[in-house]
């Protein structure tokens, strides 16, 4: 079974100071056929404006894992943590029993646009968590990547999640193939760029959801810089 979700049919949020495509309902943006794909609850893309953000609010129980694709991102939380983080890098916030955090433009002068994603965890409840790393993209150029991970290997940040979250850049001719596992589910996602599927093609914002017997997914670089994540989940 293959879901398909394009760019365009995406919720779309405009209050000036940010622009964000919703690619499950969200906020204002409800739609009962598009509640999630399994436990991956959220993909939001957002741009945030110089001077704009998210003023201190609550989550609980969801792993918020937000990916910098330009500029810069500040963010505060309750538990103590703060920082800012750019691009090729990854946050990781576990909002367990509660948590109350903010998110700002690091930057006075340029625009940030990064994907705010949330996976329901294995479990309620724990204690709030947070990590961050950096994931050079030059470093995934024609390979996946991983970015996230319920152990954390290889580099990873481990979620509370048996979910895996991988990447990948592909430059125009460049090729990249993963093996699916018919006891998992998959949703592919394209950041930026353009990319082909076989012969779809698959422009930013466009995404696809697996449900398979078996099979290789096999992607190739059309356009510019293509970041593409994929997302391996429980069925």
């Amino acid at each position: 079974m293959i879901v398909e979700r394009p760019s365009a049919a995406r919720g779309e949020v405009d209050l000036g100071w940010l622009r964000s495509r919703h690619t499950f309902s969200f906020g204002h943006y409800y739609d009962p056929a598009w509640m999630g794909f399994g436990v991956l609850r959220v993909i939001n893309d957002d741009t945030v404006a110089p001077g704009g953000g998210f003023a201190p609010h609550r989550h609980a129980n969801m792993e918020i894992v937000s990916v910098v694709l330009d500029g810069a991102l500040a963010h505060k939380d309750s538990a103590g943590n703060a920082g800012v983080i750019h691009a090729g890098d990854v946050q990781w916030m576990s909002a367990g029993h509660g948590i109350e955090h903010s998110e700002y433009n690091g930057s006075d002068a340029a625009p940030v646009h990064f994907l705010q994603i949330w996976i329901q965890p294995e479990r309620l409840n724990h204690a709030p968590a947070y990590d961050q790393k950096h994931f050079a993209p030059d470093a995934r150029r024609a390979r996946w990547a991983t970015l996230v991970s319920p152990d954390g290997a290889d580099g990873a940040i481990a979620i509370r999640q048996q979910a895996t979250l991988r990447a990948t850049r592909l430059l125009p001719g460049d090729a990249v193939a993963a093996t699916l596992d018919p006891a998992r589910r998959y949703w592919l996602h394209v950041a930026t760029g353009e990319v082909a599927l076989g012969e779809r093609a698959l422009a930013a914002g466009d995404a696809l959801g697996f449900i398979v017997e078996d099979g290789t997914l096999e992607l190739r670089g059309i356009a510019e810089a293509s970041d593409v994540l994929l997302f391996e989940l429980p069925t």
